[in-house]
């Protein structure tokens, strides 16, 4: 058995990006599967990571042919770069599975929050040109997969997801719910082996993690009105961003620009009594899940995609997203960690149910 991964971008030994299609990856490897993955921002060139071969779409074809793999999977499908290699190897390839993240089927001028002033300033063009490419880009999209409804198989990473593709993706339902599959992202293995450290030494009252600070939907400007509204508490930042080069920091919240494997994640989540994370928009929250998971007290935001992924853990608390509304202290009064693990983002109810579907799709395109 042997698939292609096309990716927009996907994890190097420098850096992690788009971290949740190499975690699949691994797995599929340890079931059998052979996994060779092309990276769109990738120019030129190639390089392996973990046993996996990434390519740039240049060097692909230089050693591979398409009808090799007996499936094709496209994570996050665009029309500059899925689309196009799709159409052009339309006749070569057996089937494709389809996974469906987030923004390529939103209207995201509706779903994601106002930029913060500092990144409109310096995407003023990009920001009016948005809302015309999402009326495009739908278009093109519906087009495109009812072209290919055949020989694909969708994979949603929530409900929500699965709910916003039926509002924005104008093909029948009943053409498509029969291949429709909603499979949360798996997650970590750091997150699923281990489990929060209550007894190791408290440095921080409450972590936030991201590894993009400016983008609105993260709200590090709640985290960052939060620990001004309470002084008291030691907050802790994580991630890269320019928030910080435009909001002076309080002496309780402290900012460390840089990225975090998953081990360093966990090391990090050990020294704080309770993880931050509020969000304005997301298709599951992965980051989210593996803290959950992990099992350190987890405060969100109370909208629908965290109710419907996390609700009824007993390491959860859900916030309004307005400064005016939240009450810390009640949030966190009998807010405690959790050593169970949810099954929910289990191996068997996530990981394991994509494999399935692999091999018996894979199996009848030999």
């Amino acid at each position: 058995m042997k698939i292609l991964v096309l990716a927009q971008e996907y994890s190097s030994k420098e850096k992690i990006s788009q971290g949740f299609i190499h975690t699949r990856n691994l797995e599929y490897i340890k079931a059998g599967i052979i996994v060779d993955v092309i990276s769109f921002a990738l120019k030129n060139g190639k390089y392996n990571l973990d046993k996996i071969n990434v390519y740039s779409e240049k060097e692909f074809y230089k050693e591979h042919n398409i009808s090799e793999y007996n499936i094709i999977i496209s994570h996050a499908p665009n029309i500059k770069n899925h689309c196009k290699f799709i159409n052009r190897n339309n006749k070569k390839i057996r089937k494709i599975f389809f996974f469906f993240h987030g923004h390529e089927v939103l209207k995201t001028n509706e779903i994601y929050p106002k930029p913060y002033d500092f990144v409109k300033k310096k995407n003023i063009l990009k920001e009016n040109v948005r809302y015309l490419y999402d009326r495009f880009k739908l278009l093109y999209l519906t087009k495109f997969l009812k072209k290919y409804l055949s020989k694909s198989i969708y994979i949603f990473v929530s409900e929500w997801m699965y709910e916003e593709f039926k509002k924005n993706i104008k093909i029948p339902e009943n053409e498509y719910k029969a291949k429709s599959n909603i499979i949360y992202n798996s997650l970590g293995n750091e997150f699923l082996k281990n489990t929060y450290n209550i007894g190791k030494p408290k440095i921080y009252d409450f972590i936030t993690i991201r590894n993009m600070l400016d983008k609105s939907k993260y709200c590090v400007d709640l985290v960052y009105n939060l620990a001004i509204k309470y002084p008291k508490y030691k907050f802790l930042v994580v991630g890269k961003g320019e928030f910080f080069k435009h909001h002076k920091l309080p002496p309780n919240l402290i900012f460390e620009s840089k990225y975090l494997n998953h081990k360093e994640i966990t090391e990090y989540l050990d020294k704080s009594r309770f993880a931050l994370m509020p969000t304005k928009a997301d298709a599951q929250g992965v980051m989210m899940c593996e803290m959950a998971t992990y099992g350190i007290p987890l405060i969100t935001s109370d909208i629908f995609v965290c109710q419907k992924v996390l609700g009824g853990l007993k390491n959860v608390r859900f916030i309004k997203n307005d400064i005016s509304r939240i009450d810390l202290e009640k949030t966190i009064k009998n807010l405690l960690p959790e050593k169970d693990k949810p099954e929910r983002f289990s191996y068997k109810n996530t990981i394991k149910k994509e494999i399935e579907l692999i091999k018996q799709q894979g199996e009848k395109n030999v």
